[in-house]
């Protein structure tokens, strides 16, 4: 018999558990504990529990379909993982799962930017078929685009499978209205943050439970005080996992952790104290940073891993590791870096290019008995790949207008079954734009607006530090003709210089 997360300490000690648990505590112990004390931060704030479960067994009553977890980080780095080559940030949680998992040493976010890499994780299509191309700022109109009714996402197709569907943390595709909310999406259940700007803090004033928007009494988000949003997640989807555990789920978990601001509670810079390091002085406007940030990245990139490993505890205790798919990766490139942590790894560029370390990130899958420990693999996928993967574990047909290619194969091992892609294709405009990008097998190749394409050969030359294109006339030709035909014209996108930029110039 388990406990529940909100039973497993009497009230009157809850409060005490918020503070982390030294690492001598029996893990057992210390999951239940974080997860009550959080709990009661939810109650404090008036937030309902979703779906109560209805006994206390741990046994599997007929779940039969496996349940799928896919939990992203927001701007962490192809670098940022000790698994990925980290050296200074400690990772101990995700290096576990990617030594008893699978690596992708080749995978690709859906964009380098928040909004539309999440809109094309969620709908199977790339930057060029997608109906959310660019941040909400980022338009013709100047005025967001959000999901529209008639995209199908991975939650709607995964439902009418049979699965209960949340979603925890950062949606951020329905910036422009109600309309777009997770629960007309194909969700069961929503916790957290409706809109990017809202999600750029850690201490805000309110968050969203399914259609209603609540405060967090007590929150002061200048002054970074209250309730951290990030443990307030990780509570809840611990909480999401027991509620369900009897049926089919599927849990999208969107930490916030390491976008800006870079904030993060004191015992979680401890470990990165006294260390020498040079110090990365930030300073406060639209966001609230600590004063010092290379320890407060650190601890942000850390106590996400210790999340990381609680949640993967919680599925041991309620004896549904088994027959569970936890996926990990970032939405896109790091932001905050500056060589100090190597963040891209050996990668060109970061979050807004789109060389490789600004859409190739790390990508771990988990599921003890299905994927063989300690594997790698090198197959090329992107984020348009899970909703057919998803479709694919599910066994049902995916909808007929994605650009997707399942990559169950590579995840059990069967590599002779598994497809491969023509090629991938981005496009992206803010600053720089517009910019288009196309991976073919060895080749990618990058093109900005009224300049000559730019060509790499990534086995050769993963850093993009040497421009084949008058080499390869040939190359240049059949991928100009790729980049003429991978996109759908749209209004909203049009691949002509943005016209914030325009007029600054």
């Amino acid at each position: 018999m388990h406990r529940k997360v909100s039973q497993v300490l009497p009230k009157n000690n809850r409060q005490k558990s918020m503070s982390r648990a030294k690492a001598t505590i029996d893990p057992k112990a210390v999951l239940s504990m974080m997860a009550a004390g959080l709990w009661c931060v939810l109650l404090a704030t008036g937030c309902s529990s979703s779906n109560p479960p209805t006994d206390d067994k741990r046994e599997d009553t007929g779940n039969t379909k496996p349940n799928i977890i896919y939990i992203m980080a927001d701007d962490l780095g192809y670098g940022d993982l000790g698994c990925y080559g980290q050296k200074k940030i400690k990772t101990p949680n995700l290096d576990k799962m990617a030594s008893g998992g699978l690596m992708f040493t080749q995978h690709y976010a859906g964009s380098t930017v928040c909004m539309p890499s999440r809109a094309s994780l969620m709908t199977g299509k790339h930057q060029g078929h997608c109906t959310v191309r660019g941040n909400p700022r980022w338009t013709s109109t100047g005025k967001p685009v959000d999901l529209s009714a008639a995209d199908v996402t991975v939650a709607e197709v995964l439902k009418q499978a049979g699965y209960t569907t949340g979603i925890i943390g950062k949606w951020g595709l329905a910036e422009a209205g109600l309309e777009s909310m997770p629960l007309n999406q194909g969700f069961d259940y929503f916790f957290g943050y409706r809109k990017h700007g809202k999600a750029h803090h850690y201490y805000p004033d309110s968050l969203w439970e399914n259609n209603r928007q609540f405060a967090l009494t007590g929150n002061n988000t200048p002054k970074k005080q209250g309730a951290y949003s990030h443990d307030l997640m990780a509570a809840k989807s611990l909480e999401f996992i027991e509620n369900n555990r009897h049926k089919p789920f599927f849990l999208y978990l969107n930490f916030t952790i390491p976008h800006y601001e870079l904030t993060v509670p004191e015992e979680a810079k401890r470990p990165y104290q006294n260390l020498s390091w040079e110090k990365r002085p930030l300073k406060s406007g639209h966001y609230y940073h600590d004063e010092e940030g290379h320890t407060t990245y650190a601890g942000m990139v850390s106590r996400m891993d210790k999340d990381v490993g609680l949640l993967q505890e919680w599925l041991k205790e309620l004896g549904i590791d088994k027959h569970t798919l936890v996926i990990f990766t970032s939405d896109n490139g790091h932001e905050f870096d500056r060589e100090f942590f190597n963040s891209n790894g050996p990668f060109r560029g970061k979050k807004r290019d789109l060389y490789e370390g600004g859409i190739r990130v790390p990508f771990i899958a988990y599921w003890p008995d299905r994927i063989k420990p300690g594997s790698k693999t090198d197959h090329i996928a992107a984020f348009w790949d899970f909703l057919p993967t998803a479709c694919d574990i599910a066994e049902v047909k995916p909808p007929d207008a994605v650009d997707g290619i399942s990559y169950l194969p590579v995840l059990t091992g069967e590599t002779h079954r598994q497809k491969q892609h023509p090629y991938l294709y981005w496009e992206f405009n803010e600053r720089q734009g517009p910019i288009q990008a196309i991976r073919k097998g060895e080749w990618k190749a990058v093109k900005f607006f009224d300049k000559n394409m730019e060509l790499y050969n990534l086995v050769d030359d993963i850093a993009e530090e040497h421009d084949l294109a008058a080499e390869k006339p040939e190359i240049v030709r059949e991928i100009t003709s790729i980049m003429e035909q991978a996109r759908d014209p749209h209004a909203a996108f049009p691949l002509v210089p943005h016209k914030r930029i325009l007029r600054k110039k």
